[in-house]
């Protein structure tokens, strides 16, 4: 079973995000990957048992055995999958670096979502 990634591409940053971490993948031979837009395809996040609004503000990502990522997890499961980028996912597996950019990538997220609103893009 190939990991789904739920992302949302009425977000610019997001879909510019997503944009550039598939081209990645794709590049470095790895397709097993399903790309779920829920702002297309809002029924979607019934899969990961969340709300609409809740995968709007963060990146979910379900692996292979059904595991939920999120947020700052789903970008280290994606770069573990990336040949050239797994380094990174090494790096920020380590506690301290998981743990403040845990609390960088949930700020931001925060702070994009509410951006988002301001402008209508959803």
């Amino acid at each position: 079973m190939p990991s789904k990634v739920y992302y949302n591409s009425a977000c610019p940053v997001c879909n510019a995000g997503i944009k550039d971490q598939r081209k990645r993948m794709q590049d470095c031979g790895v397709n097993n990957i399903e790309w779920v837009d829920v702002h297309n395809n809002p029924d979607a996040v019934s899969e990961v048992e969340s709300s609409l609004e809740q995968v709007r503000e963060r990146l979910y990502v379900k692996d292979g055995k059904g595991q939920l990522n999120i947020g700052i997890d789903a970008f280290i499961h994606l770069w573990q999958q990336t040949p050239n980028q797994r380094w990174l996912a090494r790096l920020f597996q380590l506690p301290v670096i998981r743990s403040l950019a845990r609390v960088a990538y949930n700020g931001f997220a925060w702070l994009l979502y509410r951006w988002n609103r301001a402008l209508k893009h959803w």
